[in-house]
């Protein structure tokens, strides 16, 4: 506690060998930051200016990589706090400002299920109901596709956030390098009341879309599998690297969830480099995915970078 400010600071009690390995952590996250934002921004600059992927499918993709931006570059959000706190003798956050990042993690985490939600019931129209696409997938439905998969998870957020505010805390020390739920268990009584939300929260953003998404695509590929050869390639090109972004953002958010349920079983180190996993790894991911795997993204990206030489 700061008593001449009156501000409650964390001290984040997560980092491993700072004195011996700062410098290298710093160059680290430095490097994947600009990939991510330099990334992400290319494949949104492609969809931006290229009227041919002015389709819902390709807006849902930019969304999602804007998301990961969005996220990233948040003033407190992760990327940057880390690297302040790389440099820096002490590692610590106020309460407040913990609340916040914490806030936007798990915003942004429902966000990206929505999307993927979202991504997968626009390619079961497209595919499944071709002649009703455009009827069906308007500008208007799009917008609107893309307020709620934002808004939804922050207002379901802020609600355990807001009520945290004023609660009184035993416990400074956050076994962590960024706030996520972790933070909860700082407090000096448990509330079964938030924890019960806490529940209802991870079933609407997590498992209901997830379930959503997994019955969508298996209509998918079972209405494709009676179609022709040509029909399927066409069907793995598109709902391929969705799947893949889904994959790999459940295996990171279920390894949020279990350590945060599991906070005192993962050794000190190992948890260390799990969540650098899941900062490094993610953002890297989705345009990495989606400009290889998709095949117009691809072709502009081939345009942008490899131009033809003039003989």
């Amino acid at each position: 506690m700061d008593d001449e400010l009156n501000v409650t600071y964390i001290t984040l009690g997560g980092y491993v060998e700072m004195g011996k390995y700062r410098y290298l952590y710093f160059s680290i996250m430095l490097t994947v930051y600009i990939l991510t934002i330099c990334f992400n921004c290319t494949i949104v600059y492609l969809i931006w200016i290229h009227k041919n992927l002015h389709e819902p499918m390709y807006i849902f993709i930019a969304a999602l990589l804007l998301n990961s931006i969005v996220y990233n570059t948040a003033i407190t959000a992760i990327y940057p706090k880390l690297l302040i706190d790389f440099v820096s003798e002490k590692q610590r956050i106020s309460y407040s400002a913990c609340l916040f990042q914490c806030f936007l993690y798990y915003s942004f985490d429902g966000s990206e299920f929505l999307l993927l939600s979202v991504m997968a019931y626009d390619r079961y129209v497209s595919i499944c109901k071709p002649l009703q696409y455009p009827t069906i997938m308007k500008k208007t439905t799009v917008c609107i596709f893309l307020a709620l998969s934002w808004c939804l998870p922050a207002c379901q957020i802020a609600v355990p956030v807001t009520l945290s505010v004023n609660t009184k805390l035993c416990n400074f020390t956050l076994r962590g390098i960024f706030c996520n739920n972790l933070i909860y268990k700082l407090h000096c009584l448990s509330s079964r009341v938030l924890s019960v939300y806490g529940v209802i929260v991870l079933l609407n953003v997590v498992l209901f879309p997830v379930l959503f998404i997994l019955f969508t695509y298996t209509k998918i590929f079972i209405i494709t599998y009676r179609s022709c050869g040509e029909v399927r390639m066409k069907v793995a090109q598109t709902c391929l690297p969705h799947l893949l972004v889904l994959i790999n953002f459940c295996s990171l958010v279920t390894y949020d969830v279990i350590s945060v349920k599991l906070e005192s079983e993962f050794p000190k180190t190992v948890h260390f480099i799990m969540t650098l996993q899941v900062v490094l790894y993610h953002p890297l991911f989705n345009p990495i995915i989606y400009g290889l795997k998709m095949t117009e993204i691809y072709k502009h990206i081939k345009r942008l970078f490899c131009r033809d030489k003039p003989n």
